[in-house]
């Protein structure tokens, strides 16, 4: 009797990068870098604009070449033959505004030379499933931006990708057209896809990311499940306005026993506290009317970014 082969094994990790370094000209966008995304996981990058977030998902798919460090895709180097496992949501829409719908996914199937009747059936599925088949017909630049995302959504998906990289994939969508971009983007996880997620947006990241790598000045300072990385941390966030407000008083918060992290940028005051009930009367006794106003939150991925990092999301490396 013949032995019956075994399936072959996936890899763990579907995307690797060891101690990569690249720059633009004078200006380094990776600085030794390494990571591991676990295969079929929900990776998050997190980290401001510029650190480095984007550069790493050229490199994967292939646009770019490291300078030095490796990257490898589900064990082997990024290459043609990887390209039909690997799907790209770019940050900035890359649709030819005069191709229709379903022409612009018939171009995108014909470029990876899937055949014509597997392709149409492939892009009617899809065309239903992100909510486009009615609009099959229309020109791509009469789409709405939440529409034109959901059409990219569907061409990097067409040649059914092990791994999808996705640059910023809700900037400046209405919540709708985020939440119906989450739902597909869901689904396509749970049938077994990797997702590899470049964002700036906490919330996105702490909500849906299964692990989650802290990205600043082209390295990964960080890596862990969102609860992870929360650990330790104080238990709420208090962002005050206080105009006026000198070095000696700022001084005196960061000296009280229950206070975490400080940071100040004058006149905003931002500090993690173990209870916010207990500071803020007392906070009011000490500073009186400096302060302004007062918000109040349960500390997040954020006040762990700044914690580990000394910066915050938003803030740009220099």
């Amino acid at each position: 009797m013949r032995a019956v082969d075994a399936p072959a094994q996936a890899p763990p990790f579907a995307a690797e990068a060891e101690a990569l370094r690249f720059s633009y000209g004078e200006r380094p966008a990776l600085d030794g870098l390494s990571l591991q995304v676990p295969t079929g996981a929900i990776f998050g990058l997190l980290g401001p604009n510029g650190s480095g977030k984007s550069t790493l998902l050229s490199l994967l798919v292939g646009l770019r070449q490291p300078q030095s460090g490796a990257v490898r895709v589900f064990g082997e180097r990024p290459s043609p033959a990887l390209r039909a496992r690997t799907g790209m949501l770019f940050q900035e829409t890359s649709l030819d505004p005069y191709m229709t719908v379903r022409e612009t996914l018939w171009l995108h199937g014909r470029l990876f030379t899937m055949p014509a009747q597997a392709l149409r059936e492939r892009a009617d599925g899809l065309l239903a499933a992100v909510g486009l088949a009615e609009r099959a017909g229309s020109a791509a630049g009469s789409l709405s931006g939440g529409l034109k995302r959901r059409l990219e959504l569907a061409r990097a998906l067409l040649p059914s990708p092990d791994l999808l990289l996705l640059d910023e994939p809700t900037t400046s969508l209405d919540p709708d057209s985020v939440q119906a971009l989450w739902s597909h983007l869901l689904e396509i996880n749970a049938a077994g896809a990797t997702i590899l997620l470049a964002t700036n947006d906490v919330a996105e990241a702490d909500r849906y990311c299964h692990t989650v790598a802290f990205i600043h000045g082209g390295r990964a300072v960080a890596q862990g499940t969102p609860a992870e990385l929360k650990a330790g941390l104080k238990r709420d966030s208090v962002t005050l306005e206080a105009p006026g407000l000198g070095e000696p008083a700022v001084d005196n918060l960061r000296s009280w026993p229950d206070v975490g992290r400080l940071t100040w940028t004058p006149p905003v005051v931002h500090v993690t506290v173990d209870s916010a009930s207990a500071f803020i009367p007392r906070l009011f006794q000490a500073l009186g009317e400096a302060v302004r106003g007062v918000r109040v939150r349960e500390s997040t991925l954020e006040d762990a970014y700044f914690d580990i990092v000394g910066a915050s999301v938003s803030e740009e490396p220099r």
